[in-house]
């Protein structure tokens, strides 16, 4: 393993990182009052590159491999966590959608969602099982061509301002068995979502979405036959997990860098702080953890491009 990036990766992070820093950084607080996500910086990050970065090019992705998508997560979250989200939704529902929706959803959507044009979710996790997606309670009863789709999923992110989303539902009993994936219409009857009061997150919005008999045409599933939903979202699950590892160093890491140069300036009995070992030894440890747990996020994503166990 090359522990080094190529310069092709160097390039795009550094990229990421200017973006970062001069347009999402300096209003993280504003938009964390305001509630809501600025379109036009997710717009000014699909016209980058910044969205569905590993998404296939030929529906507007970078096609990139994990390590860059990764480069690209790291950079984003550290400057907005909010932000972040959006290259994680878009690299897992694009590929997603890319590799099982029928070629009409795909052709509409994917393109939209890479060029910032929309915002999907994804519905798996519930109240009673969390993301333990073999064990999931919400119902899809087979009606005709269609399905009823009866139940309630929560901490969702986007819940209450995607348009469409993704939804996991069991189909039959049998355990992993019975999962299968839909894509459905946020704003269709019988679809009521609700929006949590979070810290530090609320412009991405998650909450709740409760399903009252939704009516989903067949042709709306996810893949070409039934029972396939648990295999499909833990193959997403391999990549997203990482990706959120990363995407939670990010903040931290930018907290200790923060808090070393605070401790550098700040004046105690005439010399800085720094030179204290009781404020330098915890940063220095709490560095020595973050590098290890990057380097393990890295080390993941490179195993994955390499088609190796991870």
């Amino acid at each position: 393993m090359d522990f080094a990036f190529t310069d092709e990766q160097l390039a795009i992070q550094e990229t990421t990182r200017r973006f970062a820093q001069e347009r999402l950084a300096p209003y993280y607080m504003e938009r964390e009052k305001e509630a809501s996500l600025d379109m036009v910086a997710v717009k000014e990050m699909a016209e980058l590159g910044l969205l569905g970065v590993n998404a296939p090019v030929e529906h507007g992705g970078m096609g990139a491999d994990c390590i860059t998508a990764g480069i690209v997560m790291e950079e984003i979250a550290k400057a907005d966590i909010n932000y972040a989200f959006m290259q994680l939704m878009t690299s897992s529902i694009g590929v997603l959608l890319s590799k099982l929706a029928p070629p009409e959803i795909t052709n509409e959507f994917v393109p939209k969602l890479l060029q910032g044009e929309t915002l999907l979710c994804m519905g798996l996790t519930e109240p009673g099982g969390g993301s333990d997606a073999a064990n999931l309670q919400t119902k899809a009863t087979k009606d005709g061509d269609y399905y009823l789709l009866k139940g309630e999923k929560t901490s969702i992110s986007l819940a209450a301002q995607a348009e469409k989303g993704i939804v996991f539902a069991r189909t039959s009993e049998g355990g992993a068995r019975g999962i299968t994936g839909f894509f459905i219409d946020m704003k269709q009857e019988g679809v009521t979502t609700t929006r949590f009061d979070d810290v530090g997150c609320t412009p991405i919005g998650r909450g709740s979405i409760f399903m009252d008999n939704v009516r989903v045409h067949k042709s709306q599933m996810l893949g070409t036959v039934e029972g396939k939903g648990f295999y499909q979202i833990m193959n997403a699950f391999d990549l997203s997990r990482t990706l959120i590892g990363l995407q939670a160093l990010a903040p931290a890491i930018s907290s200790v860098e923060e808090t070393w140069q605070y401790a550098a300036e700040r004046q105690a009995f005439g010399k800085p702080i720094a030179t204290n070992q009781g404020v330098s030894f915890p940063l220095a440890e709490a560095e020595t953890l973050m590098e290890a747990a990057r380097n393990l996020c890295y080390k993941t994503l490179w195993l994955r491009d390499n088609d190796l166990p991870h």
